[in-house]
């Protein structure tokens, strides 16, 4: 009886033919050296340009930063209520903070800021915020906050302001001459 080949037994190494390769044409080689005067320069101009990233800002604009960043941080601690149930009255206690957040910023505006025409738009934005926060609480029975004036020139003068609510009716508030940052 003829013996069978053992399929589990060692196999003979299959010879295989070197496949023929092109060589791969390159692109040349970047230059990678730069002339000394081109060294030199980038040295001298670095610190210009990097120094100011680390320098500290202006004193005018470090206090409107730490009073801006004071306002964002309130606003957002004050924010973070506990949900009542009372979606409408949720509602009111975050956005009352979100508009004082942004009449602090506003007022911050007013201390530092040189730009008139941001300036007024800061007056404008504090006015609005006023209203929009005594028509929240108006429409939910509750008495409308104190108006508190504006200081509108830098040092903190403050003439005085229109009245919270007095201008619009309950519920509604007139965006006719202002910028609304909610449009």
């Amino acid at each position: 009886m003829p013996r069978r080949a053992n399929a589990s037994g060692p196999r003979a190494p299959v010879p295989t033919a070197p496949v023929p390769t092109a060589p791969v044409p390159r692109a040349p080689a970047p230059r990678t050296r730069r002339p000394r005067s081109q060294l030199g320069l980038l040295a001298l101009l670095t610190p210009l340009v990097v120094l100011p990233a680390f320098a500290a800002p202006p004193a005018g604009e470090a206090a409107f930063i730490a009073e801006n960043d004071a306002a964002m941080a309130r606003m957002m601690k004050d924010m973070d209520i506990q949900p009542t149930g009372d979606i409408d009255r949720d509602f009111v206690a975050m956005m009352t903070p979100h508009h004082q957040g942004a009449i602090e910023m506003a007022q911050a505006v007013l201390r530092h800021g040189k730009n008139e025409q941001l300036r007024r738009i800061a007056q404008e934005i504090i006015v609005d915020q006023q209203q929009e926060i005594a028509a929240m609480q108006l429409a939910l029975g509750q008495p409308a906050p104190p108006s508190a004036p504006a200081p509108t020139a830098p040092g903190g003068a403050a003439p005085t302001a229109a009245p919270a609510a007095a201008t619009a009716p309950s519920g509604t508030h007139s965006h006719a001459m202002s910028m609304s940052h909610h449009d």
